[in-house]
């Protein structure tokens, strides 16, 4: 039984084998259409190049650039943000001399979880309107700042009243951990 096994397995290994050897030889070229080895609207053929002695070569051409990748998105189709932003310049009269709460989110442009962290803040920067004031730091502009209050990390979102940090809440929480954290510091 041993026997029958080891040679189905070596003939196995021999049909691969075979099937490699097919696919690198000039004749299996011939088998593809004619359509398959001219250019594509992308601008790479199939096959790159027909086999030759040395192996096979390589040709490669660029697509031409889209229309719409020469153009930058307009500034009216971004997305406005309710949180204002603030820098080091503005930090002590924006947040620490600020009469009323103040949340604050760290972040960094190239952060993907921030961005989702955007959203909730804009969402309870409507809806705490003239109760809490809401602003976005980017730790990447602004690193003196984050060193003062240790953010090692972002997204961190700070709540300051009288100007000392009261509550914190690092990384991305669902809404209801922000809410939480901003009724504890409005009821202080």
């Amino acid at each position: 039984m041993a026997a029958a096994s080891s040679s189905s397995s070596s003939s196995a290994s021999a049909a691969a084998a075979a099937a490699a050897a097919s696919w690198r030889s000039p004749r299996s070229w011939s088998a593809i259409p004619p359509a398959c080895r001219s250019p594509s609207p992308t601008g790479v053929s199939f096959p790159l190049t027909s086999p030759s002695p040395s192996g096979l070569g390589l040709r490669v051409s660029r697509a031409p650039p889209s229309p719409s990748s020469r153009f930058p998105v307009p500034l009216s189709s971004a997305r406005q943000l309710k949180a204002a932003v603030v820098t080091k310049d503005s930090w002590h009269e924006l947040i620490v001399n600020s009469e009323v709460p103040v949340l604050v989110e760290f972040y960094a442009s190239w952060c993907g979880p921030c961005r989702m962290v955007h959203r909730i803040i804009d969402e309870i920067a409507e809806e705490y309107a003239g109760k809490i004031r809401c602003f976005l730091l980017n730790t990447d502009n602004d690193l003196d700042i984050a060193e003062d209050y240790d953010i090692k990390a972002v997204p961190v979102v700070l709540l300051f009243k009288n100007g000392q940090k009261r509550e914190s809440v690092v990384g991305t929480m669902p809404k209801d951990f922000y809410v939480a954290a901003i009724q504890r510091v409005m009821d202080s």
